[in-house]
């Protein structure tokens, strides 16, 4: 799972070429909107899944991101009692972000999921498959005038990662920033999570409930 930078929407030049004439604006000022791309990535079946929001990405949009997800294949995967994560530890997804571990909880609990957060060390994303996508992305719309919010999901749905499409959705709900627990809370939440000795920021177990 990772997020790729934002693309702002509009008539703007973005340095790529096209077939045909094209006219664009050379400056970025005023754009209609700002379009964050997160991505789902399953290497082994090589399926992509994309959720573009123009909020803001937060803890709460991860994990609804990841709850839309695997409600939409878990009656493939019904077998599969473990979702092992790989992400860089940002600052809304990191294993001491207080909403966002509290939200995983509650998602294991409520789908009765065991959920290991494996984290890349700083400065090693690129080994993440799911940035590879981006790359593939980024070339398949350079060029294009991104001119819409639809544009762009149009563009991300017709490319494509060995010979497949990308999964594309739109999270329309607006995101609140600032979101936290009191030490208090967190404690709670921690009572129902394992670090890995000597790496505790960087592997995390989250137990489903007795349910």
């Amino acid at each position: 799972m990772d997020a790729k930078a934002g693309v702002k929407i509009g008539s703007f030049s973005r340095g790529g070429k096209n077939r045909v004439p094209t006219f664009a604006s050379d400056h970025d000022y005023q754009p209609k909107s700002k379009l964050t791309p997160y991505g789902i990535f399953l290497p082994e079946l090589d399926e992509l899944f994309f959720y573009f929001t123009e909020s803001t990405v937060t803890a709460d949009f991860i994990v609804d991101v990841l709850e839309q997800w695997w409600n939409s294949v878990k009656e493939r995967f019904t077998q599969i009692r473990t979702l092992l994560i790989n992400q860089d530890n940002g600052g809304e997804n990191s294993s001491r972000r207080t909403q966002f571990m509290k939200r995983l909880v509650e998602f294991a609990h409520r789908h009765q999921l065991h959920i290991q957060l494996a984290y890349y060390p700083p400065y090693h994303s690129k080994y993440n498959p799911v940035e590879r996508t981006w790359a593939i992305l980024e070339h398949h719309w350079n060029g294009a005038i991104l001119d819409s919010v639809q544009t762009a999901l149009n563009f991300a749905q017709t490319m494509t990662w060995k010979g497949m499409q990308p999964k594309v959705e739109l999270i329309q709900t607006n995101y609140s920033t600032g979101v936290k627990l009191t030490k208090q809370e967190m404690k709670e939440i921690e009572s129902q999570i394992q670090r890995l000795p000597h790496l505790p920021h960087w592997f995390v177990d989250i137990f489903p409930n007795s349910e």
